[in-house]
């Protein structure tokens, strides 16, 4: 398969971890005899101070163009310190998701063995957790009209959604959860808040198409409990912009690390791939930061072209350098292992599936969410 890449390297650890991507990226070509090209693009707060803009329209142009994006991290320190700022790297994101139409942000969140006892929950709360975020990504409160009073003393943020937008995210997340365990959360606050009650109408209505999905749902407030309490209750957790972005934080926490969590921005017709994390500008240029949600973000690519056995060839390398104890320090706390040596590791292991053997048992499964 030919496949046109853009890559937007942004900000802090992003260019650092999104080089470990693209090795292992390499590393599929070689071993399944594809052929990836890459563009490399400007985006974020380095995009700000090479053109005015966080999201040139030379980026958005490459990003229409391409098969793929593959993101690694927007954010600076001199922007989170100025809440007064009128350009923000965080713009350039929105702007992407909203003109590429990336209304679907997808993120499982599965507990692997291997590294589990070295998070922070009890291993048998976490036990058997495979759960997937269906997260609408260019509605509500983050999209709606903002407004502070001239005094300063009053702001104002709206949040609206239409139908059609509640619509085609709850449709990708029943098809996903046909292919899961058939069960679809819808995390709201239709007790208190309108848009909740029309996501709530138009979900119920839809769900009697699955008939073979059951639907739950679930007030947010104690959505954040049972995902601490009992996480592998989930399966397909479908919500909104802000509601998803809360729900993926705490998905961080269940797994271990921030570092561990893959994302897919999806549209009809354009994908973007990214690790959930931020940009760590404390960590730029130090060679510690976490490359795996990254490549894990690789894989979910792979997957969405029907690259099952590429993707799963992926992951088994990840699974791999966590059975040998290969990761960086928010992994194992004392590890001596940088993120050069950990990319490089799992790159280097990756092979086709005659050499997989019986490492399986752990497969995170990503390709069975993104598929447009």
């Amino acid at each position: 398969m030919e496949l046109e890449i853009a890559l937007l390297g942004g900000d802090g650890i992003g260019p650092e971890v999104l080089e470990q991507s693209v090795k292992c990226l390499k590393a599929v070509e070689e071993t399944f005899n594809h052929n990836f090209t890459y563009k490399e693009a400007n985006f974020g707060a380095v995009a700000i101070s090479n053109t005015g803009k966080p999201l040139p329209a030379s980026t958005l142009d490459i990003c229409r163009k391409a098969d793929a994006i593959l993101c690694g991290a927007i954010g600076a320190i001199e922007y989170d310190n100025n809440p007064s700022a009128l350009i923000r790297p965080e713009q350039g994101l929105f702007q992407l998701r909203k003109d590429l139409e990336l209304f679907a942000c997808i993120r499982p969140v599965k507990v692997f063995p291997s590294i589990t006892r070295n998070g922070i929950l009890n291993n048998k709360s976490i036990a058997g957790t495979d759960l997937v975020i269906y997260r609408e990504l260019t509605g509500g409160i983050y999209f709606g009209e903002k407004q502070i009073s001239e005094d300063g003393t009053t702001a104002t943020d709206l949040c609206t959604y239409t139908e059609k937008e509640i619509s085609r995210v709850a449709h990708l997340a029943f098809k996903a959860a046909k292919n899961r365990k058939r069960k679809v959360t819808l995390v709201d606050k239709a007790n208190v808040l309108a848009t909740s009650r029309l996501w709530r109408r138009v979900v119920t209505e839809i769900a009697k198409s699955y008939a073979d999905v059951k639907l739950e749902c679930m007030y947010i407030d104690n959505a954040t409990v049972q995902m601490m309490q009992n996480p592998a209750q989930f399966d397909v957790i479908l919500t909104d912009n802000m509601f998803g972005d809360i729900l993926s934080d705490q998905g961080s926490v269940i797994i271990g690390s921030v570092g561990l969590l893959p994302s897919a921005s999806v549209g009809r017709d354009n994908a973007m791939f990214e690790p959930f994390h931020g940009s760590y500008p404390q960590a730029k240029g130090k060679n510690i930061a976490n490359p795996v949600a990254s490549i894990l973000s690789t894989a979910m690519l792979l997957s969405h072209f029907d690259l099952k056995e590429e993707s799963n060839a992926v992951v088994s390398a990840v699974r791999k350098s966590f059975h040998k104890k290969i990761v960086t320090t928010d992994i194992m706390g004392s590890s001596k292992y940088g993120t050069d040596y950990v990319g490089n590791f799992i790159a280097n292991n990756i092979v086709d599936s005659d050499d997989l053997g019986n490492i399986n048992d752990e497969n995170i499964g990503l390709g069975k969410s993104t598929i447009i």
